[in-house]
């Protein structure tokens, strides 16, 4: 029996040592797995333009060139695009969980007798969609928000998905909170913003991640209703079509005598790179602020239907 004790606690011991050791060499790999397209990425933004037409880029600049950077960061469009796609960002956001939130904590109330009608045509929308022609035809025509900057927010200021993942968490909270309140005397809207939305971080977190992004890396509403005026364009949109030009540059050089000079510095692959990195640092620098928040949001949003 003693022996049998000692084998087995050598091999729990055994076993304590092995997994952390093996479960950290595959955290390392799929860390650097995950991590690689990023940082070459980065590397090939600062790299060279003929030189990156080679390939072979690893995780360094083969030959160092901020031109790329520089065409973006010179030009004054660019400034401007970025005020606007972060305004729409902060502004978008802002609005979507106020909103948002409120009717999710309208539609959690279980004396509310409309909540599961209300519920059930929202989720309809998620199924059956109109499509892009009664869609622009609404915002441009009946609207008239086109060509102006409060394209960008009214349409965005809901969104059906961030309504269930609020009002599951909401439900989930406990209802003697609101009957307390309610003996003494705060209404819906005082409950609502003195106990109920304080609780909701984690849930707001997750969502404003969510929102922040879409808002952020969306461009396809600057082309459809504001793509003939310069001064609200977003920063997505201009990085696209500085894209665009770029590759319609390339092209035309090479039919040139002059190619190898016009693409010394820049290329569409660095160009594209130098993108990337410019349209993903601000998301970058926000995320670490509400990664702590976003696990348990999605967690506990998600427990119960």
């Amino acid at each position: 029996m003693t022996d049998t004790n000692l084998t087995y606690k050598k091999s729990k011991r055994r076993q304590d040592i092995v997994f952390p050791i093996v479960n950290a060499i595959l955290l390392i790999i799929l860390m650097f797995v995950t991590l690689y397209p990023v940082l070459n990425t980065v590397a090939i933004s600062f790299n060279d333009g003929t030189d990156a037409l080679r390939g072979g880029i690893g995780l360094w600049p083969r030959v160092w060139s901020f031109k790329s950077y520089e065409s973006l960061l010179s030009d004054p469009a660019t400034y401007q695009a970025a005020w606007i796609s972060v305004s729409r960002t902060v502004i978008t956001t802002i609005l979507n969980l106020v909103l948002t939130s409120m009717l999710a904590f309208t539609l959690s109330r279980k004396e509310y007798v409309l909540r599961h009608f209300l519920t059930t045509m929202m989720v309809l929308t998620m199924y059956v969609n109109a499509g892009l022609i009664p869609n622009y035809l609404l915002i441009s025509k009946t609207l008239n928000l086109s060509k102006t900057y409060w394209v960008y927010i009214i349409p965005t200021m809901f969104s059906c998905f961030n309504m269930i993942v609020l009002r599951t968490y909401i439900s989930g909270l406990p209802e003697a909170l609101v009957e307390s309140a309610r003996i003494d005397g705060a209404g819906d809207f005082r409950i609502f913003w003195q106990i109920i939305f304080p609780l909701c971080k984690p849930v707001l977190a997750t969502v404003a991640l969510f929102v922040a992004v879409g808002s952020w890396n969306q461009w396809f509403d600057t082309h459809l209703y504001n793509a003939g005026k310069p001064y609200l364009h977003t920063l997505q949109y201009l990085l696209k079509m500085k894209l665009a030009t770029t590759q319609a540059s390339a092209n035309a050089a090479k039919s040139t005598a002059d190619a190898m000079t016009s693409t010394t510095q820049m290329t569409p692959i660095t160009i594209r790179c130098a993108i990337t990195v410019v349209s993903a640092v601000p998301i970058l620098i926000v995320y670490p602020f509400l990664q702590r928040y976003f696990v348990t949001g999605m967690v506990l949003g998600s427990v119960k239907g």
